[in-house]
């Protein structure tokens, strides 16, 4: 067993209302620097900057959790997390189909950058990644498995996009193993009951990734052994 210093919920400078500052070598190093040893990319509706990203963390001996932050239909925020970034890539792809179909404005919602490891812009992406999908939260849930990977209700106490706000509970149906929960406010204990409880940052900014606070403990320092503990949740209390 190893417990690894985690941040599971980064965003990138592909991510609208990331900071432009946010790109993938930096986001990276800033994790290193601060003594974390596993970080999860989680851009909102969007993969592409994984690839760098997978580059960067191998470069500062981080291991790299491909994910992604999915918008449903009913504003719901949704971690998807995923067992190679080519999967979270096609995933990515499929998820673009589903996006509104309306262009991206810079000017108002900020810069959706692509970037290479070194920090070069390779593309903007032009689709608007702020808007939800067309997905509901249970066919959200049921693409993600398909996949391969595994569905995380972002902060689900925090704002109109955690499912405790937007819905008022977390249906039974989704059979969902695991949540991630906003340490600053209450939350049910229920809807933990049963589940992985996940602690991030949501960083938008370099300064707000963690510090060395958080240990994500795993049979094995892998994505697969990752992906293995969300899926089991954990023991019901007596």
């Amino acid at each position: 067993m190893v417990r690894l210093f985690s941040d599971l919920h980064i965003h990138s400078c592909l991510s609208p209302c990331g900071d432009d500052d946010m790109t993938p070598a930096n986001l990276c190093g800033m994790a290193a620097l601060k003594g974390l040893q596993m970080i999860a990319l989680t851009d909102h509706n969007s993969a592409r900057n994984l690839p760098a990203a997978q580059k960067c963390c191998e470069a500062y001996g981080l291991l790299l959790i491909p994910g992604m932050e999915i918008t449903t239909r009913e504003e719901v925020h949704m971690l998807g997390y995923f067992p190679t970034v080519d999967i979270a890539l096609d995933f990515s792809e499929m998820l673009r189909e589903h996006l509104p179909g309306k262009k991206n404005r810079p000017d108002f919602f900020g810069h959706q950058w692509v970037m290479d490891e070194d920090d070069q812009i390779t593309a903007e992406e032009d689709a608007l990644l702020m808007g939800a999908t067309d997905l509901s939260v249970s066919e959200t849930v049921r693409r993600v498995r398909e996949a391969g990977g595994v569905p995380v209700p972002a902060h689900i106490n925090r704002g109109a996009n955690g499912i405790l706000v937007n819905l008022g509970f977390i249906p039974d149906d989704l059979n969902l193993t695991a949540v991630e929960v906003w340490r600053a406010l209450p939350c049910p204990l229920e809807a933990q009951e049963g589940r992985t409880v996940l602690h991030s940052s949501d960083a938008h900014y370099l300064g707000d990734i963690l510090e060395p606070e958080i240990t994500t403990a795993l049979e094995e320092p892998t994505v697969a052994a990752f992906l293995d503990k969300l899926r089991r949740g954990r023991p019901k209390a007596p």
